[in-house]
């Protein structure tokens, strides 16, 4: 390999070094959807498991489903805030006789 080549290498190396370290001190933080199940429906409104098992009590924003207990949903955690997690999805069958066994 050429000195070229490897003094390249190694300015790449310490650039994408240094960005890893920039995001990881300023703590980056996105919007994270994950997988749960309706534990219990409350007047407050769903109770749902977060990411670390947690009970939490979410919001539905999708307009127009009637929820169950114990059926899979998408929450979403907006940049990692925990008062603000909410159910933005249904895994599966959501209950919709127009969807179910619709032909292909």
């Amino acid at each position: 390999m050429k000195k070229e080549d490897t003094d390249a290498v190694d300015i790449l190396g310490r650039v994408i070094i240094k960005y890893i370290n920039k995001a990881l001190k300023e703590r980056v933080v996105s919007d994270i959807t994950y997988e749960s199940v309706i534990k219990n429906i409350t007047p407050k409104g769903y109770v749902v498991l977060d990411r670390s098992g947690q009970e939490r009590i979410a919001q539905c924003c999708i307009p127009g489903v009637a929820l169950k207990m114990l059926q899979r949903v998408w929450v979403k955690e907006p940049m990692g805030n925990l008062n603000k997690i909410h159910i933005c999805g249904v895994v599966g069958n959501t209950s919709n006789p127009n969807r179910r066994n619709r032909s292909r």
